[in-house]
């Protein structure tokens, strides 16, 4: 363990990807004392940003022994290795404590409950923040910086643990329809990227365009169908900030491409196909992008057999 604080931490972030990393060297900023906790260690965390590049005096432990509980947990690990966190969990998770998943996808509070016990209360939050991390701790800001939250107690309370930040934090009641309208996105971006290789500067080619348009008129019926108030004109917002979208940006799953690291597609456009089989919807584009994306998962810029 490297202690840059000299202090337990009273947040704990797991996961040191590119979203983990960033959230913890903003909370540090703020004056929190911040743990990140990662899977390999490294030395340090380095954080750039429109304000320039700086080293963050985090505490970075690669194992939970010996780490005490903390009033806050964040878990930004990819939604697949939930599982993975359970360790951590058990070693910062006490009788205080609120766990919020910062992850894509929906249905968040379900994918950790089985690793907590049910007196533990769980804050699903949608992010907004297209960061990178171009190396083992260090981690490029390209822009945005917002997360929603239900609205209660908890939300109110996490708005402002994030004081003093540059991120906006905002509640809102319905927040089915919240995780549905990131996923609208996500089920577009993320594997169009990925799978040409391309970052955002992709969506200006007018084929990519009308694509994007079939997979999310997809995504706008089955989120309808689960509850969410979602239209069409979702869908076209959405593709303007594609096309606004400083075109160097990239996406996780672009990123997890080009590192030859497993994606996510089972719970973004895998909870799509899942969704709409649940309620006998026809999604043919997302289901062959689903066929795709678990074709080239894990396989690198090459994706070789």
């Amino acid at each position: 363990m490297t202690d840059g604080t000299g202090r337990a931490g009273a947040i704990a972030v797991i996961g040191s990807g590119a979203i983990g990393g960033y959230l913890a060297g903003t909370l540090e900023r703020a004056g929190h004392a911040v743990t990140l906790c990662v899977r390999t260690a490294f030395e340090r965390l380095t954080v750039v940003d429109a304000d320039g590049e700086r080293t963050v005096p985090v505490r970075i432990a690669a194992a939970p022994a010996g780490l005490p509980p903390v009033p806050w947990v964040l878990v930004t690990t990819k939604a697949q290795d939930v599982g993975g966190a359970a360790p951590w969990l058990d070693a910062l998770v006490g009788p205080d404590t609120t766990v919020v998943m910062v992850q894509n996808g929906i249905d968040h509070a379900a994918r950790v409950r089985p690793h907590l016990g049910a007196e533990v209360p769980v804050l699903p939050a949608i992010i907004y923040c297209s960061v990178e991390r171009t190396a083992p701790g260090r981690i490029v800001h390209h822009g945005s910086a917002r997360m929603t939250v239900p609205a209660g107690e908890t939300g109110a309370a996490f708005a402002r643990l994030f004081s003093g930040t540059p991120f906006t934090i905002t509640q809102e009641e319905d927040f089915v329809t919240v995780a549905w309208r990131k996923l609208l996105g996500n089920a577009v971006a993320n594997p169009i990227t990925a799978l040409t290789l391309r970052r955002m500067a992709v969506f200006g080619d007018p084929a990519i365009r009308e694509l994007a348009r079939g997979l999310m008129a997809e995504v706008v019926a089955v989120a309808r169908a689960e509850g969410a108030r979602l239209t069409p004109e979702d869908g076209e917002h959405v593709l303007d900030v594609y096309g606004r979208a400083p075109g160097d940006g990239g996406t996780s799953m672009l990123y997890d491409r080009l590192s030859g690291r497993p994606l996510e597609h089972a719970f973004i456009t895998g909870a799509v196909v899942a969704a709409a089989d649940r309620h006998g919807l026809p999604v043919p584009l997302n289901r062959a992008v689903l066929a795709l994306l678990g074709a080239t998962s894990g396989r690198g810029r090459e994706g070789a057999a």
